[in-house]
């Protein structure tokens, strides 16, 4: 069931609203204004990738309110408006886009946007953009 959070200061800290290891409410709500959306699916999903990548993934945009969606350029029917899309860095040493995009596929997600310095991920239609590496 989808929750929402005028902010993420608001989440309460204890483990039945808050279930999810490897992410935290801020980095998972709106830059711009601090409001949160979960959509459970999407991070009981992404708290999996994490593990099974065995390294820290670093969150660049996760829910995002229409007002900044619109701010930063997003599509005006962005997925992370939906709290069912994340943007994932793929840069630093070391760092295997390829195994992240293929445990991403293994793990159910279904869009994919391929960028220079990061990757979207999201639970929309099966599609994809731009150049795969």
């Amino acid at each position: 069931m989808v929750q929402v959070y005028d902010h993420w200061k608001q989440v309460p800290q204890t483990y039945s609203a808050w279930p999810w290891k490897y992410f935290q409410p801020e980095e998972m709500a709106c830059r711009g204004t601090g409001k949160l959306t979960i959509e459970p699916r999407l991070l009981d999903n992404l708290d999996i990738l994490r593990s099974c990548f065995c390294r820290p993934l670093t969150v660049l945009s996760a829910y995002r309110s229409p007002y900044h969606n619109a701010f930063v350029g997003g599509a005006p029917l962005s997925l992370h408006v939906l709290a069912k899309a994340v943007d994932l860095s793929i840069v630093g040493e070391g760092f295997d886009r390829f195994l992240l995009n293929r445990l991403a596929e293994e793990r159910k997600f279904t869009g994919f946007g391929y960028y220079r310095t990061f990757l979207h991920i999201d639970l929309g239609r099966p599609r994809f953009w731009g150049t795969k590496w």
